[in-house]
């Protein structure tokens, strides 16, 4: 297969796949990726597969035309290439929850010498990166690439990504209980939608009603979660969309715990695990554990409970996601104080403040939690943050968190 062949090819499969055939589009990228002889046309293919299978939660399969993909960059000794593979090596591992190797890659991305193509793919760069420090709750440097990522946006006017960087913003603000925020972002992304969004994929607008109806839910905004997960659910089903599906079903189970259906919240558990385990997304795995164990504790069936914490810590624990383990050591304290089991309360009141101290959350202006409850906060240029009425309080003169840092002891 030459290399007109080999491009209109590609173009028909891509005109499938924008029609929801992906079936039939996955089977004429794969007869191109055994005829073809043009190397570039290869790399080209790759790139659709790798997206298809991202989007259809086939993680594994992404990961492997990743590889394929760089092997065809090394082949065509272009540095642009050689980026956009290791781009999506970096991505394959995110969704699979690899976060340690996610960074290694973006990493790797960074330091190449490309041209003006690889610097513009700085910002998706960025915005992976940040996924998989908040992955591992490495809170300072993710929000660091995110405001990296959203100035390369800025700069490139690359609304699309702008779009991504606003839902995960929106995603980080849930983890660290600033509500306001967490709903702003996604209402942000929504906005870039309505106003720019004509040709763009659904998969926008559904991802940024998920994590609008995620912060509606946290500040007890029931019906409005239920309206935008129920939207963005339409999407994810009309289009395949398996990872998108399992975050709206835990969404509904969450809002349905929040109005104590637990029987009602259960079996959208189930139907996400299921879907979760399929993908392999192990960190949604540890938020379905979380969610069933508070139902467990709602039903007063602490035993139960205490079963799905102890399924949530290994994966936890594997993935290296500090904040998923803080609260797993708070929901043992609250079962341990109720079955009056002081010596596994003090322990898991041990593991929880060395968390805490671990992650950095707290404000190192007034010395209170972070994370503990909804908070205003507010970053400084450095990306640490702070609660708002401390910041307003006391100035902005300078970091009190960079001051602590750059004092360090001194040999005698």
């Amino acid at each position: 297969m030459g290399q007109d062949q080999t491009k209109q090819q590609i173009e028909k499969g891509l005109h499938l796949y924008q029609s929801n055939q992906t079936e039939k589009a996955l089977r004429v990228w794969m007869r191109v990726l055994e005829k073809s002889a043009d190397p570039a046309g290869r790399f080209r293919v790759l790139g659709c597969l790798i997206t298809a299978h991202a989007e259809m939660g086939r993680y594994k399969d992404m990961l492997k035309f990743a590889v394929v993909q760089i092997d065809t960059a090394r082949e065509l000794e272009d540095p642009d290439f050689l980026t956009e593979s290791y781009l999506n090596l970096a991505r394959s591992n995110e969704k699979l929850c690899e976060f340690q190797k996610t960074i290694s890659y973006c990493k790797t991305c960074l330091n190449m010498q490309g041209t003006t193509v690889s610097l513009q793919l700085n910002g998706q760069v960025s915005l992976s990166m940040g996924n998989a420090f908040l992955g591992l709750s490495i809170f300072q440097k993710a929000l660091e690439c995110f405001e990296k990522a959203l100035r390369y946006a800025h700069n490139n006017d690359d609304k699309m990504l702008e779009c991504r960087v606003c839902c995960s913003l929106g995603n980080f603000y849930t983890q660290i209980k600033d509500y306001e925020k967490a709903l702003f972002f996604p209402c942000k992304a929504a906005e870039l939608v309505n106003d720019y969004g004509k040709g763009w994929s659904l998969k926008y607008r559904a991802m940024s009603q998920y994590h609008m109806a995620v912060a509606y839910r946290k500040l007890g905004r029931l019906a409005d979660a239920m309206d935008c997960c129920e939207e963005s659910m339409k999407i994810a089903l009309q289009h395949g969309d398996r990872p998108l599906q399992a975050l709206c079903l835990l969404c509904f189970a969450d809002i349905h715990r929040s109005r104590r259906d637990v029987q009602t919240a259960f079996p959208r558990y189930d139907s996400s695990m299921s879907i979760m385990t399929e993908i392999g997304n192990r960190l949604g795995l540890v938020q379905v554990l979380l969610g069933m164990t508070k139902c467990w504790m709602i039903q007063k069936e602490l035993d139960k409970a205490l079963e799905s914490i102890e399924k949530a810590q290994e994966l936890a624990e594997g993935l290296g996601n500090k904040l998923s383990l803080l609260k797993l050591h708070c929901l043992c304290e609250r079962i341990y104080r109720t079955k009056e089991q002081q010596r596994e309360l003090r322990d898991h009141v041990v593991k929880f403040h060395e968390c805490v101290e671990e992650m950095e959350l707290y404000c190192g202006m007034c010395g209170e939690s972070i994370g503990e409850k909804n908070n205003q906060l507010q970053a400084l240029p450095c990306s640490h943050f702070f609660h708002l009425k401390c910041l307003q309080t006391n100035g902005t003169r300078g970091c009190p968190n960079c001051r602590r840092l750059s004092v360090k002891p001194g040999y005698v």
